[in-house]
């Protein structure tokens, strides 16, 4: 079991973690909800004892992440948001440095290759350069590196970011998998990329934490209000989103982000089975525009 206590982070005067507490059991997938900003990352960071808390503690049974940090991170697979990947190195050899690191050798390191390998369906690209492979192999090769030495706990940082429908499946039946022998905690800012994954959601907002339960319970609890979406638009322009709007008038936009070869477009609507139809109709009938 894991537990967090009171735990608090400041930066300066930024309060990106504000006194929160949750506990983990065994056997549980946990989905850590948030905005970009909520204080994710910074808890899952403290949590893997990669920065400090300014307050409260993680105990990891009768151990705390402050006092026992080495022993725990022995226990501990992390995959952070920026999949931390050696584009130059082959798959095999990247997993092999990774083992060394955690002391596994020789035939212990086939076995534990060859389960890690299965278990990521990395075979197509054990011996490929990481840098020659796609966004959906590079977060398998992320995750095999946080599986190599079979850990009793897998944190995992934006797990299906960046990925595609397909591959975004694939990804949550190893999780859903991995869950039923691990505890996993998985955080994202999408609703959608977890609710089909996790046993549980916790949800995080500026800092403090607002909501905890089944995906069902929140979900019900939530029922007649708004769901935010986040859509990308390549080469949009004013007239695309005046389009949108006219087309469904139900939906409120909250902000618009233009980068280089495409538009980031947050709108809010309707939380009930027709506003879900009717976006979903509208983001397949125009093919420049990806749901996430």
């Amino acid at each position: 079991m894991i537990k967090v206590d009171n735990l608090s982070k400041n930066y300066d005067d930024v309060k990106a973690v504000k006194s929160i507490s949750f506990e983990l059991q065994d056997g549980q997938v946990v989905g850590f909800l948030g905005a970009n900003g909520a204080g994710k990352s910074t808890t899952l960071k403290i949590m893997t004892g990669y920065i400090s808390p300014s307050s409260g503690n993680v105990y990891y049974g009768n151990r705390n992440i402050q006092d026992d940090t080495s022993d725990i991170q022995k226990d501990i697979g992390y995959l952070p948001e920026l999949n931390p990947l050696y584009s130059e190195m082959r798959v095999h050899d990247y997993l092999k440095f990774i083992s060394d690191i955690r002391g596994i050798h020789s035939n212990d390191f086939k076995n534990a290759f060859q389960k890690v390998v299965e278990e990521c369906s990395l075979n197509a690209v054990a011996h490929r350069t990481i840098g020659n492979c796609s966004k959906g192999y590079k977060q398998r090769i992320g995750l095999a590196a946080a599986m190599i030495h079979d850990p009793k706990i897998l944190i995992l940082d934006e797990p299906v970011t960046g990925l595609d429908p397909n591959q975004i499946v694939e990804i949550r039946q190893l999780i859903k998998k991995l869950g039923k022998e691990k505890i996993v905690l998985m955080s994202s800012h999408i609703l959608q990329e977890i609710q089909a994954t996790v046993d549980r959601i916790i949800i995080i907002n500026e800092g403090s934490i607002v909501a905890d339960g089944s995906s069902e319970s929140l979900l019900k609890d939530s029922a007649g209000g708004k769901v935010e979406l986040s859509i990308d638009v390549s080469n949009a322009n004013e007239n695309d989103i005046k389009d949108m709007k006219a087309t469904i008038p139900s939906i409120d936009i909250d902000s618009i982000t233009k980068n280089d070869s495409y538009t980031n477009i947050n709108i809010e609507y309707s939380n009930n089975k027709d506003g879900w139809i009717i976006m979903l109709k509208y983001c397949s009938k125009r093919r420049q525009i990806f749901c996430a």
